[in-house]
This record gives structure tokens, C-alpha cells and sequence, in this order.
């Protein structure tokens, strides 16, 4: 493989202008096609095989136009001190408020009337107007949100309270300034590395490259492939990731070889054909992981994984081309000044060599800090509650948490969120299901029936006691499967809430035997090893175990909570372990094969396994160093915004990274590799002849390359640069 990443490095930086035109036109035809397609709308999110799903399909079924899958809203009335909302002005506000709703969009399906409906609280101080709509909350117009919003403004300026709930309105997340100062820091620490403006902006300019492709590409086909508009979030944050990562190792590589004295096209091709290759087996264990979602069985996960695969594919191709054609633009001005007027050129150990010479010195010390460190952070872990965050998760500030805690404090937390039971049967049948569970300790109140024409199912609101998030409302969910029989579903968000997290628990152990049961097969080929891909999986779970241990201590217990703007403490997004090992492992796998493939290249090459570990750190580590702080920025980046699950996700994505690259990579492992020297390299004989020879070390592109030079390559010391 080497050798063919050599050549194709070496002809895309003689075919220079022809590549980048190459790239420049896939990015404006990607562009075209964005701007031309049909609007997106969302995505329809099912969750095959599930009671939920079977009773909103069963709904379609007998209650057709009934919009059992359409979006809610419910606007909250709240009376001033010393009246009642049954007062007569309070009510000719809101009676005239259901009107507007009713009139004010062709995609309201219904309206309740909470004077006919028994939706007045029972001190008469809150009552509430449902909304349902014949469409998604993604699918709503701007006219149809402009209405809801304006709903009650009279009843405001009369002095009532008005607040709106439901997934209707959705919180449009405040990030402040968190990304750009995550970029910015990006670029500053490109330029630090580098020393050179030209070599930091061609990672960042290349990785926004791969990311135009790709979100343009996802873009266009979205209406015909039912992308839905979420789809992209996952593809971006990834492909900027490791856009800017592979680019970055690719340039640090071609920089060394610079140094070294090598012309500019061989050091291009070597560039590619080592780093290279390491970019590409990076790459294929990051599409392993987000291809693997599909293992979960949601259909929006996995599109959502494959399109972010996609955009990863984009990015490994993108540093084998387009990046040694963008260096035959820049010549020797990748490197700094000082390196071009040959005053930085020096035989020093930079602080990666002195830190590894430590480590070397101290290998059981380390390890003991760092696994014992790591698994005291990941002791929380142990009580991960998993669920899906509603209205009470949101910031106080906003009017669907204000909503929330209004419906909470008037008729209890459970009205917040209602379950929809659905009975395949007659009146009689549905009386029974009524009788049972109005007998259950988690029920505050059950409607009557409301029956189809047919007369053959019957639909019951439940509302619960507790929140819609608690423990004792999915209790409450499991309790009324158990008891009710066959012929009686539950559903509704809460249910679907639940449903969604017992999928996702379940199929989180499957997912990580195959991503990591995948990924140890390809670094066995990689490294040829078995102790080396083994102790990268085992201490890829530790870090993600660590850092899941931080996120339970900081969401769900409230520690230092404060700090980072947790308003509401509860369960922990159920796709977040899931989410945080596809990310973390392509990141962490990244890391772990650009640092220990030079570490396996010295050793290839004749180096004694410990000078080995020293040669690896002195050349990977301060760009693998690098690669993890701009990333730990970007996450970082996202842990202003309002929205709870969205700094949930920034806050674990950063921490993980930072304990894989700091603790894990730069610490365990060459304390492990160092206990077991040349025992680290070892391969049964059956597996040495068996397995393919990828030469992801440049071994026999060494001897390709000194065959056609007419002589042997003399084995020239890098300088870290």
C-alpha cells in the first residue's frame, strides 16, 4: 500500500493544477446540486420493533388523518394573583385564543378547548390548550410557528401569563461565542505546531473542503433519500475532526521529510506513502464505527452513520490528493522561517522525546497514575441512567421550561408528559384496561375512551404521578405492558422515549463487539501484533468508561454542575454511550496508528524497542498532541449553548478526547509498550503468513525506492519540526 500511496502522492503534486481543479469542481458541483435540490424536511424517526411503534402504526391505521405522529404544542395560561382562570375575563382571553389557533394554520389538525376538555387546574389558577398538527415539528411553516407564538398576546396584555410547550416549538440552542473561540483556537494552535501561517491553514482549509462536499452531497440527496435535516450535524463534526487531523498528519510528515533533505515531490510522495497510509487505515477503523450504527436498528442512526462515513471518505482522500497537490503550491513555505534559513535544524530531543525517555525510566508509575486515575473517574459510571431529555431539561429562561413548571405546579408533573394507550378492542375492552389501570400506584388520573368509527379501538390518556423523564414513569410504562395483555399498546413521547432508550441500551454492547472486534483485526494488520491492537482497544474503553464517569458526575448528580450551566440534573441522553464510542473510538484509533506506527516503523527499521518508543514521540507526538487539542477546542466549543443535550455531547466528547490522547495515549501506552518490549511486536507464525503485508511502516517502499535511486537509502535521523 505504501508504495501506491507514494506514487499517487508523487503524481498528484506533479499534476498539481489538474487535482485542485479536480477538487474545486466536485466542490462546485456539490454546491449546484445543494442549491438546486427540493427543501428537506425531517426525517420520519421510527423505532422498528417496538410497542410504541406498533401502536402509532396501528393509530394510522384505524384513525386515519388522526396525526398520531404530528407535532404538539400546549399553551399555558396562568392566572394573576387573586383570580381564577374560570373568571369571565380570563376566559373570553382564552376562548379567544382557541379560535386564533384554529384559524391561524392549515396544519393545525385539532384545537381543545380546556373549558370542555377538564384542562382548567383544580384551584383554578392554570389552564392549557392543546395543539396538534398534521405534521412533524420540522415539517411546520414559519406562518404556523409566527401563529403559535402569538398566541395569548392579549391575554398578556390583560395580564395573564402565557407560556408554549410541546415539540412544536422547539428551543433554537444559544451557542454564543463557544465555536468561533473553538475554531480560533484551531488555527492558533496550527500555527504554534507549524510555525508557519501557510502550513496551518491548509489542514482548516482543506478540511472545510471535505465538509462543503460532503454536507453539499448529503444536501442534495436528502429530499430523495429521506435525510432529514439532522443528518448533517453528525457528518460535520465529524469530518472537520478528522479533516483536519489527517491533513495535519500529511503536512507534519511532508515537513520532516523536507528537513531530512529530500526534494520536494519525493518528499510528497513519501509523505504520502507513510502517513499516508496510516491516514488510510485511520480512516477505515473511523467508517467501521459510524457504519456500524446500523447495528441499533434505527433508521435515522443510520443515516446518519453512513453519511458521516461518507464525509470521512471524502476527508482520506482528500489528504492523499488534493493536500501534496496544494503542497506543490506551497514549496519550502510550509516550513517556518527560521527552518528555511537553517537555524532551527537540531539534534536536541524536543519535550515528546525527553517526556517518553521518562516514562521509559518510571513504566509501572505511569501506568499505575493513569489507569488507577481513570478508573476512580469512571467509578460514577456505574449509576448511568439513561433517558431522553423534555421541557424540564431546558434553560429556565425559556418558555417551554416556564410552560413546564407551570403545568407541574397547577395539575403535577406527570401532565408534562401523558401516555397514550392504545386498546385493539371494543368498549368492553377498553373499560377493563381503564379499571386496571386506574389500580396502578403511577397513575394520577385516566380519560374515558375515545373510540374509532369502527368501533374497534379505543384511545386513553394516562398522565402519571412523576415527570416524564423519572424512573417511576417508566416503571409506570412497563407496568401497564406487563399487566394489560397483548391487545393494549403504549405509547406517546414518553413512551417512545422509553422504548428508544431500552433499544439503545440493548444494542450498546453488540455495537462495541463489533467496532472493536473490527478495528482489533484491522490494527492486528496494521501493527502486526496482537499485544498492541489489544492494549489500544482496552484502553480506548477506558478513556470512554472515564468519561462517561464525568458526564453521570456533572448531569446527573450535579457536580460542578454550575460551572458548566447545568440548570437540570437527570438522566443522561440515552444515544450519548453509543454516540460518545463511534466518535471517540475513530478519533481515539486515529491517535493511537499515527503515533505508534512511527514507533513500529523505527522499530522495523532496526531501532531497539525502547529507542523506538523515544523515535515515536520525538516525531508523532506534538502533532498528535495538537490534533487533540483543537478538538478538545471544537467539543469544547459546544458546552455554551443553552440546549442541555448539546452541551452534554460537547462536554463528553471533550473530556474523552482529552483523557485518550493525554492519559491514554501519550502516558499508558508507552508504559505498556516499554513492560514489554519486543514481546509488543510479536505475531504467531500462522497469523505472520496468513495475514497481508500492508507496509504501513514504508519498509519495502524503502527498498522500491533505493532499487530506482541505484543504491541503498541511507538511514537518515528525521528532525522533529
Amino acid at each position: 500500500m505504501a508504495s501506491f500511496l507514494y506514487r499517487l502522492g508523487r503524481l498528484s503534486f506533479r499534476r498539481r493544477r489538474l487535482v485542485a481543479l479536480m477538487w474545486v469542481a466536485l466542490l462546485a458541483l456539490a454546491g449546484f446540486g445543494a442549491a438546486s435540490a427540493p427543501a428537506a424536511t425531517s426525517s420520519s424517526f421510527s423505532v422498528p420493533g417496538t410497542e410504541a411503534q406498533k401502536a402509532f402504526d396501528l393509530l394510522d391505521e384505524r384513525f386515519p388523518g388522526g396525526s398520531a405522529d404530528g407535532a404538539t404544542a400546549r399553551v399555558v395560561f396562568k392566572a394573576p394573583a387573586g383570580e381564577k382562570m374560570t373568571d369571565a375575563g380570563p376566559k373570553a382571553d382564552v376562548t379567544g385564543a382557541v379560535a386564533a389557533l384554529k384559524s391561524g394554520s392549515g396544519q393545525v389538525a385539532s384545537v381543545t378547548d380546556p373549558y370542555t376538555a377538564q384542562a382548567v387546574s383544580k384551584d383554578g389558577s392554570t389552564a392549557y390548550v392543546s395543539v396538534t398538527y398534521r405534521v412533524g415539528s420540522m415539517e411546520l411553516t414559519d406562518d404556523t410557528l409566527h401563529a403559535l407564538k402569538e398566541t395569548g398576546a392579549q391575554a398578556r396584555d390583560d395580564g395573564l401569563t402565557v407560556e408554549i410547550g410541546g415539540d412544536a416549538l422547539q428551543a433554537t440552542p444559544e451557542t454564543g461565542a463557544g465555536e468561533i473561540i473553538g475554531v480560533v483556537i484551531a488555527g492558533v494552535v496550527l500555527v504554534v505546531t507549524f510555525g508557519s501561517l501557510i502550513a496551518a491553514g491548509l489542514p482548516l482549509l482543506t478540511a472545510l473542503v471535505g465538509v462543503g462536499i460532503g454536507i453539499s452531497t448529503i444536501t442534495a440527496l436528502a429530499a430523495a433519500l429521506d435525510l432529514g435535516t439532522t443528518t448533517s450535524t453528525l457528518a460535520m463534526m465529524i469530518g472537520l475532526a478528522v479533516g483536519i487531523d489527517y491533513a495535519l498528519f500529511i503536512v507534519s510528515r511532508y515537513r520532516a521529510e523536507l528537513t531530512e533533505g529530500r526534494e520536494k515531490e519525493e518528499a510528497a510522495g513519501r509523505a504520502a506513502g507513510t502517513a499516508g497510509s496510516a491516514v488510510v487505515f485511520a480512516g477505515l477503523t473511523v467508517v467501521i464505527a459510524l457504519v456500524g450504527l446500523a447495528v441499533v436498528n434505527i433508521p435515522l442512526l443510520t443515516k446518519m452513520g453512513l453519511a458521516a462515513a461518507g464525509t470521512v471518505v471524502i476527508a482520506v482522500l482528500i489528504a492523499l490528493t488534493l493536500i501534496p497537490a496544494l503542497l506543490g503550491f506551497a514549496g519550502d513555505r510550509v516550513l517556518g522561517r527560521k527552518v528555511r534559513q537553517g537555524k532551527a535544524v537540531s539534534d536536541k530531543p524536543n519535550v515528546g522525546a525527553r517526556w517518553a525517555r521518562l516514562v521509559l525510566r518510571h513504566p509501572v508509575a505511569v501506568l499505575l497514575v493513569g489507569v488507577v486515575g481513570l478508573g476512580a473517574i469512571a467509578v460514577p459510571a456505574a449509576s448511568l441512567e439513561v433517558g431522553l431529555p423534555d421541557d424540564g431539561s431546558q434553560p429556565v429562561s425559556t418558555t417551554q421550561r416556564k410552560a413546564y413548571d407551570l403545568l407541574s405546579d397547577g395539575f403535577g408533573p406527570g401532565f408534562n408528559g401523558p401516555l397514550t394507550v392504545v386498546v385493539d378492542g371494543d368498549q368492553a375492552e377498553a373499560d377493563r384496561a381503564i379499571e386496571l389501570i386506574r389500580s396502578l400506584e403511577g397513575a394520577a388520573a385516566v380519560t374515558p375512551p375515545a373510540l374509532n368509527k369502527a368501533g374497534d379501538t379505543a384511545i386513553i390518556t394516562v398522565v402519571p404521578k412523576d415527570r416524564p423523564s423519572s424512573l417511576a414513569t417508566e416503571d409506570l410504562v412497563h407496568e401497564i405492558r406487563d399487566k394489560s395483555g397483548d391487545h393494549v399498546y403504549v405509547t406517546g413521547a414518553t413512551a417512545l422515549n422509553t422504548d428508544f432508550s431500552q433499544k439503545m441500551s440493548d444494542a450498546l454492547l453488540p455495537y462495541l463487539a463489533l467496532v472493536v472486534g473490527l478495528a482489533f483485526l484491522l490494527l492486528m494488520v496494521v501493527f502486526r501484533s496482537v499485544l498492541v491492537p489489544l492494549k489500544a482497544a482496552l484502553g480506548f474503553l477506558l478513556s470512554v468508561v472515564a468519561a462517561l464517569g464525568a458526564v453521570v458526575a456533572v448531569f446527573q448528580w450535579g457536580w460542578l454542575g454550575s460551572l458548566f450551566g447545568v440548570e437540570q440534573t437527570g438522566p443522561v441522553m440515552s444515544m450519548m454511550p453509543i454516540f460518545m464510542i463511534g466518535v471517540v473510538f475513530g478519533l481515539a484509533m486515529d491517535y493511537e496508528v499515527f503515533l505508534v506506527t512511527r514507533m513500529r516503523e523505527a522499530f522495523v527499521h532496526g531501532q531497539q524497542p525502547g529507542e523506538a518508543i523515544v523515535t515515536g514521540f520525538r516525531h508523532s507526538a506534538r502533532v498528535v498532541i495538537a490534533a487533540a487539542v483543537i478538538m478538545i477546542a471544537v467539543f469544547a466549543g459546544f458546552i455554551g449553548s443553552s440546549e442541555q443535550m448539546i452541551k452534554m455531547i460537547g462536554f463528553g466528547l471533550a473530556i474523552a478526547v482529552f483523557f485518550d490522547a493525554f492519559v491514554v495515549r501519550m502516558a499508558i501506552v508507552p508504559a505498556v509498550l516499554a513492560l514489554l518490549g519486543r514481546r509488543a511486536w510479536w505475531l504467531p507464525r500462522r497469523l505472520e503468513r496468513s495475514l497481508p503485508n500492508v507496509d504501513v511502516e514504508g519498509e519495502q517502499l524503502d527498498k522500491e525506492t533505493s532499487r530506482s535511486a541505484g543504491g541503498p537509502d541511507e538511514d537518515r535521523e528525521l528532525i522533529s519540526v
